[in-house]
């Protein structure tokens, strides 16, 4: 049995990118963060160019996203060759790209004290998301399941310590009703000004 091209697959993400990037373009957000530079990470999360540059904190999450599509795919989908999966997971993040950019959720992460500067992603930042998570779900279709799951918690307890965040507090905060613990520990990160 011969192996299946890859270009008809990468054409399919191609497309996909390429639909992203057009449609976020049409929500209004920016294919550049305001400052005009292009970085390779920003390591303050309260910073302007948080979510608008190739990588920052939440970059983690979107590895996340891609073990656990990965996983997910491989228990709903396993027949489907892995290159098939991979653009379906692709089309999923991109829909929650879509979703994360739209109004109504960047006014809901507003409201979170970690999140009250928040605009949105530029269209740079939201597609290396979507680099980010293909790359967790490669990563995981090559790693056995306990490296990712171990791999998974490290990043979850590590950015939880670094900026107080992380993918489990974001879901949190998106879907559960606030709970002013975890808001007044995360307000607690944000630079005093005046002093």
């Amino acid at each position: 049995m011969t192996a299946k091209p890859i270009w008809p697959y990468a054409l399919g993400a191609a497309a996909l990118v390429a639909l992203q990037a057009l449609v976020l373009h049409s929500f209004g957000q920016p294919f550049l963060a305001a400052s005009g530079r292009i970085l390779l990470w920003v390591n303050d999360p309260f910073s302007p160019d948080t979510s608008q540059q190739l990588a920052d904190w939440y970059s983690f999450s979107h590895l996340i996203h891609g073990f656990i599509f990965f996983w997910l795919l491989k228990l709903v989908a396993p027949r489907l060759p892995l290159p098939t999966r991979l653009l379906i997971a692709m089309s999923i993040e991109i829909g929650w790209e879509f979703t994360e950019n739209s109004p109504a959720v960047i006014q809901h992460y507003r409201q979170q004290a970690i999140a009250a500067g928040y605009v949105g992603d530029s269209i740079l930042n939201s597609v290396m998301d979507t680099v980010m998570m293909s790359s967790g779900f490669l990563f995981a279709s090559r790693v056995r399941a306990r490296v990712v799951i171990a791999l998974a918690l490290v990043f979850e307890i590590f950015t939880a310590c670094m900026i107080r965040d992380n993918l489990t507090l974001n879901v949190l905060g998106l879907v559960a009703p606030p709970i002013p613990a975890i808001h007044d520990w995360q307000a607690g990160a944000r630079p005093q000004l005046g002093h």
